[in-house]
């Protein structure tokens, strides 16, 4: 299957699989606290209207990852958002770009939320305009959300060979998390227990004492 997927284009054929993906990263129900998930990428059509990641300052240099979902918190005059993402990489070079992305950091990512997206419906089968899904906003907003990115977790896709060849010698960061290819990309992969336990461990409550007794 792999090399049809070279052939192909790995990244189109992962926005093609991780589109049907549900608006709230599989796994994670329930498991981030009070705050709102609201899927960023990929979308039901490709449109130029969806958040992107950028450093502060930036107006050129933004990230689009290969699938984002952000999570809402805080408060009107408080506002961030955590972030999930799934990076589908088919070469090394490809990782090391992907992976300085979104590498530790001193300073905040931004997630930069246009109005054109805000004001759109929440999911396919839901028209409630995303600003008001989010619960903290009074009113619909007259300019793009720019929020700092108080935590990012990041799921990278490999290659068979790539994967095993990484896992056999590097050691990920707190934030990173690593899967076959063909494991998270077959139809419905996301209704595979198997990888809604893995992204269920991206939770913040998972680095806490009471989700790994409630687990076992």
């Amino acid at each position: 299957m792999e090399r049809n997927l070279n052939r192909i284009g790995l990244d189109i054929h992962a926005r093609q699989r991780l589109r049907g993906w549900p608006n709230l990263p599989p796994g994670l129900e329930g498991e981030m606290g009070p705050g709102v998930w609201l899927k960023a990428r990929p979308g039901v059509l490709d449109d130029i209207d969806y958040p992107t990641l950028k450093l502060p300052g930036a107006n050129r240099m933004r990230t689009v990852p290969d699938a984002l979902w952000l999570c809402f918190g805080g408060h009107e005059r408080d506002l961030f958002v955590d972030i999930f993402v799934i990076e589908v990489c088919g070469t090394f070079t490809n990782l090391l770009d992907k992976r300085s992305r979104f590498a530790p950091s001193m300073h905040s990512m931004l997630a930069t939320c246009p109005v054109p997206w805000l004001l759109g419906p929440s999911a396919r089968d839901d028209e409630t305009p995303r600003w008001q899904s989010i619960r903290l906003l009074a009113e619909p907003p007259p300019l793009p959300m720019v929020l700092p990115v108080r935590d990012i977790r990041v799921m990278y896709a490999l290659p068979t060979k790539l994967f095993d060849s990484f896992a056999s010698s590097q050691a990920p960061h707190a934030h990173e998390f690593f899967v076959p290819a063909n494991a998270l990309l077959t139809p419905d992969s996301w209704q595979e227990p198997s990888i809604r336990a893995m992204i269920a461990r991206t939770s913040i409550r998972a680095n806490f004492w009471s989700y790994n007794v409630a687990a076992e």
